[in-house]
Formats: C-alpha cells, structure tokens, sequence
C-alpha cells in the first residue's frame, strides 16, 4: 500500500515538473511581472435600450493611450459622443499624449440600430515599466434600437440608415457574454502608433473608405481652429500694409467720401465702418458658406490624401506671396465687378456699403493667397462658427487701416517701400504654418516637430537676412535676438541628424535578420549554423522597444556579447494576422519580449526577456544565456 502511495506521489511531482517547465519554455511561467492584456485592461460591455457602456478595468500600473482608442459602427447610428480627457503623459519617443491610468467608461446613446448592427472598439496600452500591448479589437453586438433621427449630429461617426420592417428587439448583454468576444481581425482596423505615424494610419484611412459605415477615429466635434481670433485680426492688420492693399486705400477712401464733400467726424467713421461691414459680410458669407460644404466632407476631410492635398496647395499660395508667381481673380471678372462698384453713389450709407460687399470679391494678387488659405483651412476645419467668425475679423482687420485714413487723412499712412515687399513675404511664412499643421495628423508629433523646426529655421534665416538691408543701430540687437532664435529652433534638427545616424550605425552593427511569421522563423532556427539565436519582437508602438534600440543596443559591450549570436527581428507593427499567429506561437504577452534559442531550435529556460532592461543589466543576462 505505502509504495503504491509513494509512486503516485512522484508521478504527481514529475507531472509538476512538467507543467512548470512548459510553462518556463515559453516565457510565460512565475518569472513574468506582467499579466495578460485582458487582466490588464479588463474589456466589458452593457446596452439599456438606447444607452450603450463600453468599460475597461486597468490594472494599477497599467495604462490606455487615449489617441488610440478607435470606434468603428457598422448598420447603427450614434449620437455625438467625445473621449474624456486623459492624464497628460510625456515621454521622448512619442513627446506629449494622453493616458487613463484608472478605470474608464464610455457612454454612448443609439439613435438607432438595425439588424446584424455592431460597434467595433479598438484600444492599446502598456505598462508603466516599460512593456506594452499589441493593440486589442472586441466586437459589440447592438440589440435593436428605432428612433426619429435619421442623421446623427456633426461629427459622430458614420452610419448607414435604419432597416425598415425589422423586429423591435432589446437585451443587455451580461458580462458572461461580454467576456468571449473572440479577438477581432486587427489588419482590418487601425493599429497605428501614437500620433498615427506609421503604416497602419494609412490602413485605417482606407478602411474608413472602404467601409462608409465605419469611423477610424472619434471625430466628435468639427477641428479646432489653431489660431484665436486675435490672430484672425491681425492677419487682416498685415495684409492691409501689403504693396497692392495700404497704396490703394487713399482712393478708396475718396470713393468713399464720394468725392469733395465735407462730413463731420461721426459721419466720417460711419461712412467708414459700413464699407468695411459691408467688406466683411462678404467674407462671412464666404466663411460659412466654405464651413458647411467642410462639414458636409467632414470624414473625407480627414483623410491622409486628403490632407497631403490640402498641404501642398497651401505650399503653392505660400509660393505666390514670395513673389514666384501672381495669384489673382481673371481680370474680366475684376473689371464687370469694379465698374459695378463705381456706379455705386459715395457718401450714402447703402451705396458705400455695396460697395464695401463688392470689394470683397475683388482680390488682388497680395490678397488672394492668403484669403484662399484661409477658406481652404476653414473647409477643412468644417466649423461654421469659427469660419464665419475668422473671416469676419479678418476683414475687420483689412479694414481698420482705412477706417483711420478716412479719419485722419494721409498724414498716418506709413511711405510706401521696400518693406511692404517684406511683410508680403512674411505672409508667407504664415501661410506655411497651415500645412505643417495639417500634416501633423499624417506623419505624428515627432515629425511634425521637425517640420515646425525646418520651418522656424527658414523664418528666422530670411528675418535675419532681411535685417541686413537696415543700418539702424537696433537692427544689430534684433540680428543677434535672430541668430539665437534660428540655433534654437534648429535644435530639433540637430537631434534627428545625430540621432539617427547613431542608430544607423548600431542597427548595422547588429545586423539584424527580419523575419514575418513562426514558418520563416522555423526555418531560420534550422539554419543556425549550431550559433545561439536572439529574435527581437519589435513594433513601432511600442516605446521600450526604441529604448533598447537606443540605449541597449548601442552599448558597445552588448555588442560584443552578441558577436557570435544569430540575431533575428520581426517588426510586429501592422498587428496583421501573421504577425498575431507569430506572437500567439511564441505565447508572448506584448512587447518588448526577447527571446533566445539554443543550437537545436529549442528556447533555452528562463532566458526570454520582458520589458525594457538598460545595458549593464541585459549585459549580465547575456552572459549567462550565452557563456
């Protein structure tokens, strides 16, 4: 009897031993800090009729970026919705984003629902010590809703309309449902870094069109305009002093005046404000009109192409007020407009208001850039209010130089001169701002920054410059304020350059391999040469993944600890499906993960690596996987 006892006993130790060194092969026994993404960010659902609660538990430690939260619809309609605000989080790879750290909750209301609708949530996060998460994918099924709206507000994301004739059904699905929703098919919906600056922007944009009923991003409220609308006034101050606007002002203001006669002071000013009204009605016009066709386009708007579209006409607009070409209505149009103007009578308040209206049509060659840069911005912004608000300021501002020489006469108009040249061209620098804006949203902050810093230099390059032309003691000041600005603003600049030259030359050192899948990593094991392997799971995403390219990989004694070792990379970024079927082979948690393989193929126990370790540390680890 005691020896049947004792050999079950040790059948169950050996059975023990087994299980903890499976475990132990492939990384995911005790040794591991960090915990599956569904404990990470628990993922759980609920619908009350119309009322929809997308929730996720998160675990101390542990964090959601907001710029990656994404919602897709599919044969349902949303009423407007906005992520909350997250916590501000800074680091170097990816500058200032967003985060939840704690416990989040959605609430959407469905206007309506048809039959098969669902809504698609994708969302990534990472651990506060270095060690993220592919981005993860669940599906909403959405009970039946009916409602009145057949449109939702501005900015929700698109649906297709209700189905007639379906069955009225209701239901909240519980937490037991909620808990298998399998692991959509992530290729399909965007997984793209912070700030979307890598390829998988691209693929969420052409989803987004192939699917009309789907939305990559919560676009919940029409852009932000990047300027206030002191801005928008003194741009129109700006362009007033340019060589075809302030030399013109003195005849207007006669026309005005309807030649000779004499007006009291409040006459005067009257006159003067209701052209410039009239100007500025004009321009509203044209801003709201601009606005609602953006709004309409909305979605489209957004697009990559789109916005590379938008950036290069900006590009061509600057160009003209640097004098490479003229930008200006047909001069048949000009001359039917003016003479219309001119039948007008001077000094009545309804003639010199129409003509005011009519002179906002009429756009000069220093105008007209900025005017189309400013309508092409507001339709891409698609917010009416704004729109009509810039533009009106705007004119405003064109207008308050005339309102002072009707006043006061010539006496405080400045002599014309070369200077007016020069604030044309700066205009154009204000012009170049939009693009660079624009482009943000395509290629990410990091570049973005880089753009911002090209473009400071370029400024502070030609403001130097054109101080040279002065021989005024404060110009000497002004040059050397110039000078540093421009070394400041290159500092960008600087850090890319040599950043990435040194990143280069490691990446070359180390002479990784790139594998795609677990069949070519097979292979590649096979082919070894009796060498220990590293297979490094990269993803741009992932942030300590750049830290150890930076910082451990670069260190010249990990280096030498690697020379004799076959090293393997596979970039996961896209999170297609290969590279979803490559990291549920080598049951990897997220990223970075770190694996070694002896001479067989075989994972060498208690060698994988998660998270980011600085160099001393991975050093020490190299040398007793690889003695």
């Amino acid at each position: 009897m005691i020896p049947r006892i004792l050999t079950s006993f040790l059948l169950l130790l050996c059975a023990l031993f087994s299980v903890s060194g499976s475990a132990s092969l492939f990384g995911q026994g005790s040794n591991s800090q960090f915990v599956p993404v569904n404990q990470a960010f628990a993922f759980d659902f609920s619908q009350q009729d119309k009322q929809l609660t997308l929730s996720w538990q998160i675990k101390p430690g542990y964090y959601l970026y907001r710029q990656q939260m994404q919602i897709r619809v599919q044969n349902a309609t949303l009423a407007k919705w906005e992520l909350p605000a997250g916590k501000p989080h800074e680091d170097e790879f990816y500058g200032k984003t967003e985060i939840y750290p704690e416990n989040l909750t959605l609430p959407f209301t469905i206007q309506q629902a048809g039959a098969g609708a669902q809504l698609t949530v994708t969302y990534q996060g990472c651990a506060a010590v270095g060690f993220c998460y592919p981005p993860e994918t669940r599906s909403v099924p959405l009970s039946a809703v009916f409602g009145q709206e057949s449109a939702s507000a501005p900015g929700a994301p698109v649906a297709t309309p209700p189905m007639e004739n379906s069955p009225a059904t209701t239901g909240t699905p519980s937490a037991a449902e909620a808990s298998p929703l399998a692991h959509g098919d992530t290729s399909a919906v965007a997984a793209s870094p912070l700030a979307a600056s890598t390829p998988s922007a691209a693929d969420a944009a052409q989803g987004a069109a192939n699917n009309p009923s789907a939305t990559a991003a919560p676009v919940d409220e029409p852009t932000s305009l990047p300027f206030s609308p002191l801005w928008a006034l003194l741009i129109g101050i700006g362009v007033a002093f340019t060589p075809c606007v302030l030399p013109m002002y003195p005849l207007i203001s006669g026309i005005i005046l309807g030649g000779s006669r004499k007006f009291s002071l409040g006459r005067l000013f009257m006159l003067a404000m209701i052209y410039v009204q009239g100007m500025a009605l004009t321009y509203t016009i044209m801003g709201i009109v601009v606005a609602a066709a953006g709004l309409r386009f909305q979605a489209a708007l957004q697009a990559p192409a789109v916005l590379i579209g938008l950036s290069v006409l900006f590009i061509v607009l600057a160009l003209s007020m640097f004098g490479l070409f003229t930008l200006q209505l047909p001069s048949s149009l000009q001359t039917r407009l003016t003479l219309w103007s001119n039948r007008q009578q001077g000094g009545s308040l309804a003639g010199v208001f129409l003509m005011g209206a009519l002179a906002g049509l009429i756009c000069s060659p220093c105008t007209t850039a900025p005017l189309s840069a400013i309508l092409l911005y507001i339709a891409q912004s698609g917010n009416m209010l704004a729109g009509a608000g810039t533009l009106y300021l705007y004119a405003l501002g064109m207008g308050l130089p005339l309102i002072a020489i009707t006043l006061f006469g010539n006496r405080l108009l400045p002599k014309s001169g070369p200077w007016m040249q020069t604030v044309k061209e700066g205009f154009g620098f204000v012009i170049l701002a939009l693009p660079v804006f624009l482009l943000e949203r395509v290629i990410g902050d990091v570049w973005g920054l880089r753009l911002w810093s090209l473009l400071g230099v370029a400024f502070f390059g030609w403001a130097f410059i054109s101080s040279l032309k002065g021989s005024r003691g404060w110009l000497r000041v002004l040059q050397v304020i110039l000078l540093a600005a421009m070394l400041i603003a290159a500092r960008p600049l600087q850090d890319w350059a040599f950043g990435h030259q040194a990143s280069a030359a490691s990446a070359v050192h180390l002479k990784f391999q790139r594998i795609s899948s677990a069949a070519q990593l097979d292979q590649t094991l096979q082919a070894s040469g009796g060498k220990i392997t590293m297979l490094d799971l990269y993803a741009d995403w992932c942030v300590a993944c750049k830290e150890f390219e930076k910082y451990t990989f670069s260190d010249k004694q990990v280096q030498s600890a690697l020379s004799n070792v076959q090293l393997l990379q596979a970039d996961v970024t896209r999170n297609s499906s290969t590279d979803s079927a490559l990291l549920q082979h080598l049951q990897v948690l997220g990223l970075p993960t770190i694996l070694f393989f002896d001479a067989g193929g075989h994972e060498i126990p208690g060698s994988r690596v998660t998270g980011f370790m600085k160099p001393d540390d991975f050093h020490q680890h190299l040398q007793k996987v690889t003695p």
